[in-house]
């Protein structure tokens, strides 16, 4: 990749050609307010909270400019500043700014952009408007809808077209009616979302957030058993509960993205009916054994009712590869073709 030289802010910087200045700041650690910029994202310049001043050019949206060989840019001035705080304040005139009960509250764009630019709590109130209250839809079994708390940045719309390709949601009405909706405005969970949970994570404040919220003390790497395809996950746990599961962006078979069932189908790990050893059944009653004892079992009545009596049902939670020996064990070695796949139905 060919490499670009600028300067930021005094500072001597590479970036690889065909990446925006914005892109290129935060690469370098420079911190450069923004709310509708996602990296997973075409940019789409909403917010306008991401101005730069580039030398010979004047104000420049740097979420949508391309570096260019030997610019000079600068991401700090007063009158910066002043023009970044007019949208962050005619965002705040209609925001919900009980910060402390919402799920985003120390880990929110709107938070960190206000704090960058010192904004006051005077300066906000003298541009609300009343407080309008919206309903907060709570149809979806795994997350729920706050349009109180909805900057309208449009990440969730894109993610829902760019990524998903289901255009379950959009921009409706005008002006201070605006408001991101589904077909007809009807609750999410009649809609065409399918719950995969993309714009959930993506959402950069508290307007997005899963029914269950618990902050994990760590996170460990693991691959969903939901199906053979191997996405990587990170298990997020607390004690010896995992409280929840994000998309491994590193692993290069999903990049983060995951479907309803690997991101919120995680309750079964902790259920006190979960299956932990094998049972068999004794006088009646399931009860725990060991796998030697449950293996020389299974083999015995392979023998005793042999292959005219004996059918195999493969899962998709397997690989492909499993699926592949299974059948080849139940055709091979135990001798019958009474097989199947529960993927077939």
């Amino acid at each position: 990749m060919e490499k670009i030289k600028l300067t930021i802010d005094g500072m001597a910087i590479t970036a690889d050609r065909g990446k925006t200045i914005l892109e290129a700041a935060l690469d370098n650690g420079i911190y450069i307010p923004h709310l509708c910029h996602h990296q997973d994202l075409a940019p789409a310049a909403v917010c306008r909270v991401c101005l730069v001043e580039v030398e010979g050019r004047g104000h420049t949206i740097s979420c949508r400019t391309p570096v260019e060989e030997g610019l000079t840019i600068s991401t700090e001035s007063d009158h910066l500043n002043k023009i970044r705080r007019i949208p962050v304040e005619l965002i705040f005139a209609n925001h919900d700014t009980d910060c402390i009960a919402c799920t985003r509250n120390n880990n929110c764009q709107l938070q960190r952009v206000a704090s960058y630019l010192g904004l006051e709590r005077d300066s906000m109130d003298r541009m609300r408007m009343g407080n309008i209250e919206k309903p907060i839809d709570t149809s979806n079994p795994f997350f729920d809808r706050n349009p109180n708390r909805c900057i309208y940045c449009g990440i969730c719309i894109r993610t829902c077209d760019e990524i998903q390709n289901i255009n379950a949601i959009d921009f409706a009405s005008r002006g201070y009616k605006m408001t991101v909706s589904t077909f007809g405005d009807n609750p999410i969970a009649d809609s065409r979302c399918e719950s995969c949970g993309e714009c959930v994570v993506r959402c950069p404040v508290g307007a997005l957030s899963p029914k269950t919220t618990m902050e994990p003390s760590r996170s460990v790497k693991s691959v969903c058993t939901y199906c053979g395809v191997g996405c990587g996950v990170e298990l997020g746990v607390r004690g010896n509960s995992v409280v929840s599961v994000e998309g491994d962006r590193d692993n290069a078979v999903n990049h983060g993205s995951l479907c309803v069932k690997g991101r919120y189908g995680f309750e079964f790990i902790n259920h006190r009916e979960r299956i932990r050893k094998p049972l068999i059944k004794k006088n009646g009653k399931f009860e725990e054994s060991t796998w030697d004892e449950a293996l020389d079992l299974v083999a015995k009545k392979f023998r005793e009712y042999g292959k005219e009596k004996v059918a195999v049902f493969s899962s998709a939670k397997c690989s492909n590869e499993d699926n592949y020996v299974i059948q080849k064990f139940t055709r091979a070695v135990l001798g019958t073709n009474s097989i199947d796949h529960c993927a077939r139905l």
